[in-house]
């Protein structure tokens, strides 16, 4: 491994003893949620609702040429990568520190008229990845550093990638979506029934809230409130695995749930939802981005999360937990799904007696790493931008 990891001391089983370490509860992926849904119901809009509106966001300005984009010759594999379109859609948590926050959702929202398909990348918030000007860090301090602009940087720069426009947004508009939509249906098997009453009750108590606890298992619909729970639960069977599934539900739910929206609502939505937005897009890219939605979305939204498990393992360095991964690879199947549409499971090389997981790490030290930890509640936060 680098220098960095070579003189740092892993423990497993230690406890993070950094003053700064906050207990933080896993806002990663639902803010992403979020942040789709608004643009969906952005571009199905239409001109004149937008144009209307379009003002309440908060629209900001980016140096292109300090965004680590691609060059040509590392794209020039994929023949029409240029027609497909990617935006950068960050989820912060601004609450518990400066007006900046950490990225703890990241996805790439990827529009392919090439394969017509809509579909996005999660990227795992703790991969242990170079951060220009700060070194060796987790991927969400990028954000937290320097803005969207070293955030895009580092993620382009750490996956090859050409992304030049992105949107924000707290993590407090999930809720809000939600409910403005009407709820969003989902089945609550008997286990999740008690785990999630779990959360919803604790939540009530910690942030003087009074969400109603669910009644019964089975399908239901769910407020914004409960299904922020429902995608919180790490405690019923398959830990933070199943709780990703349960996010990527909820993601699905909403989905269907804004094509399904009448028009009539629009306005609505988005003068609640708008001033909640920061982007460098202007009215005519998210227009230009909504025409090419409509013209390919199905109703389905295809998704995967890198780096895949057989590459990346987890452990603690310097008591902080960070995702190690296998850095070449990773950053090749990014782009082959991205640019050439290979699904997680086309990308997965045939099985021999190698571990995938040490293959490209530094040093194959892989033996001081293990799997996700069963709650990564606790956080170290960047000392500052």
């Amino acid at each position: 491994m680098s220098d960095e990891l070579n003189n740092s001391t892993t423990n497993l089983n230690s406890n993070d003893k950094n003053p700064n370490k906050k207990k933080k509860k896993s806002l990663a992926f639902k803010i992403g949620i979020s942040l789709l849904v608004v643009l969906i119901i952005l571009v199905a809009a239409g001109t004149a609702i937008f144009v209307n509106t379009v003002n309440k966001m908060n629209i900001i300005k980016l140096d292109n040429s300090n965004l680590g984009i691609a060059e040509k010759e590392d794209l020039i594999e994929y023949e029409e990568y240029t027609k497909i379109k990617n935006i950068m859609l960050f989820g912060t948590d601004a609450s518990e520190m400066d007006s900046t926050g950490r990225s703890d959702s990241m996805m790439i929202l990827t529009i392919d008229p090439i394969h017509q398909k809509i579909k996005t990348t999660s990227l795992m918030r703790d991969c242990y990845v170079n951060i220009d000007g700060f070194g060796e860090d987790k991927l969400n301090h990028a954000y937290a550093f320097g803005g969207p602009e070293l955030a895009l940087k580092t993620i382009n720069e750490t996956f090859g990638l050409n992304i030049d426009q992105f949107a924000t947004v707290d993590f407090n508009t999930l809720p809000k979506v939600i409910d403005l939509l009407g709820g969003v249906e989902l089945e609550v098997t008997p286990e999740e029934f008690e785990d999630i009453n779990a959360v919803i009750e604790m939540d009530n108590w910690d942030f003087k809230k009074d969400t109603p606890t669910l009644k019964a298992p089975g399908i239901q619909t769910l407020t914004g409130e409960q299904a922020l729970s429902y995608s919180r639960n790490r405690s019923s069977a398959g830990g933070d695995f199943a709780r990703t599934e349960r996010q990527r539900k909820v993601l699905d739910a909403l989905f269907k749930k804004a094509l399904e929206t009448p028009f009539t609502s629009y306005p609505s939505i988005l003068n609640k939802v708008l001033p909640l937005v920061t982007t460098n897009m202007t009215s005519s890219d998210i227009l230009a981005l909504g025409k090419n939605v409509l013209a390919i979305t199905n109703g389905k939204l295809e998704q995967a999360r890198f780096p895949l498990d057989e590459y990346a393992e987890g452990g603690f360095i310097n008591e902080i937990w960070y995702l190690i991964y296998d850095r070449q690879i990773t950053k090749q199947q990014v782009q082959d799904y991205i640019f050439d549409d290979k699904l997680p499971e086309e990308l997965m090389e045939p099985e021999d007696d190698t571990n995938n997981k040490g293959d490209g790490l530094e040093n194959n030290e892989t033996e001081e790493y293990n799997s996700f930890p069963e709650d990564d509640t606790t956080e170290t936060y960047p000392s500052g931008n």
